[in-house]
């Protein structure tokens, strides 16, 4: 069961202005389910890239991006990443996405501040931009690192629901999808990018329908024009925003109130039988749904008496649904909730109709 803390205190689908590692000292302990973190790459780039064409590329040569030395990038890390460990609950995680500037950097500091990396992931740019130069590969991806408040710490993973989204098979960790482009790349007024490395919503739908549950809180301390808010408001998520420029703040807070939320029916996913309410076949006979003595049939005819106690009995062996199950086909396991039914009105129907019943009751 997760650990629930009070959220009354938390500044909830808000924009804090400020230091990301001040503002996170700053909220209580151990009261928030995820954060994105999208941090400064420190790309020391050098000097202006330019096209063939000689006309000049908008990278990322921002003030924010820019640091003295990898041991002075080194130090920030590693104090973002601790105030971050101590806002997460017991069973929350972190993902944190990078470039191979900084992100062999950010998952040593991770490991070294107790995190327990789940996964890496690499999200490989469907139309990513040319290297111009010609010197080295064309840059068409970046890495994200999943990983857990400790190990062996709880954490949510919505394993069907991603299933879902990938049309029946199984999520991969190399996630095929465009960069922010076209009516989605937010614009300043003078018509230029409102922010260099916005994320697509692609992304952060993938990240939070995976990772988290409607009514989770999720903090971003890197919040730039707000892509986590944006998608946590609209698939009915409670957001934290931590940003210092004041530009983007305001980009942001434009973006977000038009965001309108999905109604609630839309915001199930596909779940994991395993994660659904545990029945104990016992109630079905306590409730009476079954009556001690009743038969139980297989699809082959071959029958068993429900016992007082929850058990099935059948030709001198005595057992739960899948122990007999399991004896009767002479195999290691048995699934009895499909195996055996009752008959109603001279038709054979599952007994799992009845846990469902129960469970529907439950929910």
């Amino acid at each position: 069961m997760k650990r629930t803390t009070t959220t009354a205190a938390l500044p909830l689908n808000t924009i804090l202005a400020g230091d990301c590692i001040e503002q996170m000292n700053a909220l209580p302990e151990a009261s928030v389910d995820l954060i994105f973190a999208d941090p400064p790459y420190n790309l020391q780039l050098k000097g202006q890239l330019h096209r063939p064409d000689n006309s000049e590329v908008d990278a990322v040569d921002d003030h924010w991006d820019q640091f003295d030395s990898f041991a002075a990038y080194d130090r920030f890390t590693r104090d973002w990443l601790a105030a971050a460990r101590r806002l997460l609950k017991p069973d929350g995680a972190i993902w944190v996405i990078g470039s191979y500037h900084n992100i062999f950097r950010v998952g040593a500091a991770l490991q070294d501040a107790g995190y327990w990396i789940l996964n890496d992931v690499v999200w490989r740019k469907s139309n990513p931009m040319p290297n111009f130069r010609g010197k080295r590969f064309t840059n068409a991806h970046e890495t994200m690192i999943w990983a857990s408040k400790s190990e062996g710490a709880k954490y949510t993973f919505n394993y069907e629901a991603l299933k879902s989204l990938n049309e029946g098979i199984q999520m991969r960790s190399d996630w095929v999808l465009p960069i922010c482009n076209g009516g989605e790349r937010l614009k300043d007024a003078k018509g230029d990018k409102a922010h260099p490395t916005q994320k697509p919503e692609a992304l952060l739908h993938r990240v939070l329908v995976g990772s988290t549950n409607p009514g989770d809180v999720v903090l971003d301390p890197f919040f730039g024009t707000g892509t986590t808010g944006a998608v946590a408001k609209m698939l009915g998520r409670e957001y934290i925003g931590i940003e210092r420029e004041e530009a983007y703040r305001k980009v942001a807070e434009a973006r977000i109130s038009k965001v309108r939320k999905f109604d609630r029916d839309a915001l199930i996913v596909s779940t994991s039988k395993r994660a659904e309410p545990r029945v104990p076949f016992g109630q079905l006979v306590e409730r009476g749904m079954l009556r001690p003595g009743e038969t139980l049939v297989n699809t082959r005819g071959q029958a068993a008496r429900v016992r007082a106690d929850g058990t099935l009995a059948t030709d001198g062996f005595n057992g739960s649904i899948h122990q007999v199950g399991a004896h009767i086909e002479g195999a290691p396991s048995c699934n009895g909730w499909t195996y055996w039914h009752f008959l109603k009105d001279g038709k054979t129907i599952p007994i799992d109709l009845m846990r469902q019943q129960i469970r529907a009751e439950m929910n």
